[in-house]
């Protein structure tokens, strides 16, 4: 009976490199989930990033233009400031005085972290998904989010709101603020942040730009919009597109401002 021979050996191509053995990336991936979990870890992590975005908001002294927002906090509180998604970092840094405010986050695992670093830096925060209004929103207890911050506001205490909708149409608004200003008769005050110096994650779904130390910084409020209580679905609809377009050229007047010289 004849013998099989023994396989060949794998060829190596010429100029193939042999695999990579990664010791770090492994032991980081089979730690994370377990850090990512734990109350400690991520109470450091965010008291970490508090401070940078102190100390990046301190190196980006304002520039000509920019707006004076303790003014506008005194003649339209109570009021909702809108951002959006992405463009927000330094959101916290702009509360002039320390006026008391509350702000919605997710109740996803990603925003947890941001509302702890919120937290440590004055604000009030509470959890749900604002940027749906109706069946869908409370399934993420977005209509419970919704009742708390109108609660807030009939207290006389100003809150913030992310306008467009997580992982929606980035730079869209949704329904969810619009609602609230229904609700409680109080304006919409789009809000815009920028800096001169900047990393955007182009892989992002909103575009994602971290502000960087050492640069300039603008800040600009559009015009406030109030949403008549008896407001129907197609004035809800002209109220919000009002809110994106305000909220875009907030947002564009504010990067003309940095970037100018």
């Amino acid at each position: 009976m004849q013998e099989e021979a023994p396989a060949a050996a794998p060829v190596m191509k010429v100029g193939q490199d042999t695999p990579r053995v990664r010791p770090m990336k492994t032991l980081w991936r089979r730690i994370r989930k377990p850090l990512a979990r734990s109350r400690v870890v991520k109470q450091v992590i965010a008291s970490v990033m508090a401070q940078a975005i102190r100390f990046v908001a301190w190196t980006n002294p304002p520039v000509k233009g920019s707006a004076d927002v303790e003014p506008a906090v005194a003649e339209f509180s109570p009021a909702i400031a809108a951002l959006w998604h992405g463009q927000h970092i330094l959101g916290p840094s702009i509360n002039p005085r320390k006026h008391r405010l509350v702000a919605l986050f997710s109740k996803s695992a990603d925003a947890e972290l941001n509302a702890l670093v919120a937290e440590k830096l004055g604000f009030e925060t509470v959890r749900g998904s604002g940027g749906r209004a109706g069946v869908h929103s409370a399934k993420k207890g977005g209509a419970r989010a919704l009742i708390q911050l109108k609660r807030t506001i009939d207290q006389g205490c100003n809150v913030a709101m992310i306008a467009d909708i997580p992982h929606g149409t980035p730079r869209q608004a949704g329904l969810g603020i619009v609602t609230l200003a229904r609700l409680s008769g109080r304006p919409i005050v789009p809000v815009a942040i920028a800096t001169s110096r900047r990393k955007v994650l182009e892989k992002t779904w909103d575009k994602t730009t971290i502000n960087l130390p050492f640069g300039r910084r603008a800040v600009v409020l559009g015009e406030p919009i109030f949403v008549s209580a008896d407001a129907d679905d197609e004035a809800m609809e002209a109220k919000r597109q009002e809110v994106t377009a305000s909220l875009n050229e907030a947002t564009a007047k504010a990067y003309q401002l940095v970037d100018a010289g």
